[in-house]
Parts: structure tokens; C-alpha cells; sequence
């Protein structure tokens, strides 16, 4: 899975921060009544809300992970848009592209 530079530079520069980011993260999802396939989609339509792109990847390959289809990546982030507005379309090509660069990863190791 990729993940940003930005959060890897934490993850180096921060090591402490980091692990109790990541303890807290991990606990949050746990005590989600939500699957895991709905909190990966839920969480797409937040990134795409706050325009946290560079997140956008490696949460696309989480939900996908989960069992959730090109589909429902697409419409979780369209969820937002009465909300939002035109600005989570920015978010879009971002998704499909993480999306569907798996599958040609895939395809291109058989």
C-alpha cells in the first residue's frame, strides 16, 4: 500500500507520536460499530470532504481490501458532494486511479 510522505515523515521524525497516533487510530476502528468495508468507504468521503489527497491511495486500497468494488469507492466519495460541493470531484481520479493501478499490478505479475 502506498502511503504519503507526509505520514511516513511523521512516522520517522516521531516515532512516539506515531505509535500512539497509530494505537489510537487502530482502537477507534475497533470500537466502530461499523465493518471494516463501511468505515474504509466512510472514511474515502472524509478525505475527499477535507481534500486530504495525499491520504486518498492508500485508504482506496484499504477499502478495497475489505471487499469494497470500484463502485462503491466512487460512491463514497459522491456522497459528499451535496455537502461539499464540486470540490470533492478533485478526489476522483485520485481514488480510481489507486484503484484500478492494483488490478493492473495484478494483471502485469501474472
Amino acid at each position: 500500500m502506498q502511503v504519503s510522505d507526509s505520514y511516513m515523515t511523521f512516522a520517522q521524525e516521531a516515532p512516539e507520536q506515531y505509535a500512539e497516533w497509530q494505537n489510537m487510530a487502530v482502537a477507534m476502528g475497533a470500537a466502530n460499530p461499523l465493518d471494516a468495508k463501511t468505515q474504509a468507504l466512510a472514511y474515502l468521503s472524509v478525505l475527499a470532504t477535507a481534500r486530504l489527497h495525499s491520504g486518498i491511495p492508500f485508504h482506496v486500497l484499504q477499502a478495497k481490501q475489505s471487499g469494497a468494488s470500484r463502485e462503491e469507492v466512487i460512491g463514497s466519495i459522491l456522497l459528499a458532494l451535496p455537502a461539499a460541493g464540486m470540490a470533492v470531484l478533485q478526489a476522483l481520479p485520485i481514488a480510481l486511479s489507486a484503484f484500478d493501478e492494483e488490478e493492473t499490478a495484478a494483471e502485469d505479475s501474472r
